[in-house]
């Protein structure tokens, strides 16, 4: 019906759009084992470095971790705010199991209207990631809650920030805030401040966006124009980025800031327990539906209801 296509396909977009915040998870925290043996010395080493220096030897140390425990919110504006935790692994490409809640905005009210209860299962792998909608899409599709979206997919739907998309979620390693600070050109010390608990460095940048894109993706020129023209929509320009590393040379914390049309853009994220398991399974074919299949029944003519 055409109500019911609406209001999936309507879900489905946000979804979506709102589950890529992954890709703005570029941070970790965490200790234990051997690296609290050696916690002492190098963190006296990058303590007396020069910001650019510490950070350097931060993101080669964080990139090596390989998994963390992951919580948060974000907020877009008037589009979505969320609250999310679970676990991420980077060993081979991202990997990982996340639990977003939906606190407001008008993604979070689509997920109301679609039957849910604000709440989404997000499980990331290395060409795709999948989202539980709970029973509410189950009724619209014949028992199946689960929606696969293949990064491909997204990136052809999207454009050209959909390339930037593709290739920010398949890489989106805890490394990926530092390579930001470190791209900024004016990355600065704030000094020392506590964070849940451990004492750890406070680090301050401003991004331009469309510049890092330029330097970390492989957009050809095209590509490129026609990114910064979207960025230039949405009223992105540049976004505030800071970071907190404790002694073992690891991020405890990340924000960003910034400014779109629709409003503020924040981000705040914790990291812990490196080193953590991720096991993570596909959901079984019988309960999945692909993005692509609910988008050509959206454009299919229904009978009204």
């Amino acid at each position: 019906m055409r109500t019911s296509t609406a209001r999936r396909m309507g879900t489905a977009l946000a979804v979506a759009a709102a589950l890529t915040s992954m890709a703005a998870c570029s941070g970790s925290d965490g200790s234990g084992g051997s690296e609290g043996a050696r916690k002492g010395e190098a963190g006296s080493a990058v303590g007396k470095a020069s910001p650019v220096a510490a950070l350097k030897h931060v993101r080669q140390k964080t990139d090596g971790a390989r998994s963390a425990k992951v919580e948060g919110t974000v907020e877009m504006g008037s589009t979505v705010s969320m609250k999310q935790s679970g676990v991420i692994g980077w060993a081979d490409g991202l990997s990982g199991e996340m639990t977003i809640t939906y606190t407001g905005g008008v993604m979070g009210e689509a997920l109301k209207k679609a039957g849910g209860d604000g709440s989404v299962q997000a499980r990331y792998f290395k060409d795709a990631y999948y989202a539980d909608m709970g029973p509410g899409m189950a009724a619209e599709t014949g028992g199946k809650s689960w929606i696969q979206y293949s990064y491909k997919d997204l990136a052809e739907l999207g454009g050209a920030s959909g390339d930037v998309m593709q290739d920010q979620v398949r890489t989106s390693t805890p490394e990926q805030g530092v390579k930001a600070l470190l791209a900024s050109g004016d990355v600065k010390r704030v000094g020392r401040e506590d964070v849940r608990g451990v004492s750890a460095t406070h680090y301050s940048g401003t991004v331009d966006v469309a510049e890092l894109t330029a330097k970390n993706s492989a957009l050809d020129e095209k590509q490129l124009a026609e990114f910064k023209e979207q960025l230039a929509l949405a009223g992105v320009t540049t976004q505030t980025v800071d970071i907190w590393v404790d002694e073992n040379d690891l991020l405890v914390k990340k924000t960003e800031r910034g400014e779109m049309k629709t409003g503020a853009f924040n981000s705040t994220l914790f990291y812990s327990d490196y080193g953590t398991e991720v096991s993570v399974e596909k959901p079984a074919a019988s309960d999945t539906v692909e993005f692509t299949e609910l988008l050509k029944q959206g454009a299919t003519p229904h009978a009204a209801s």
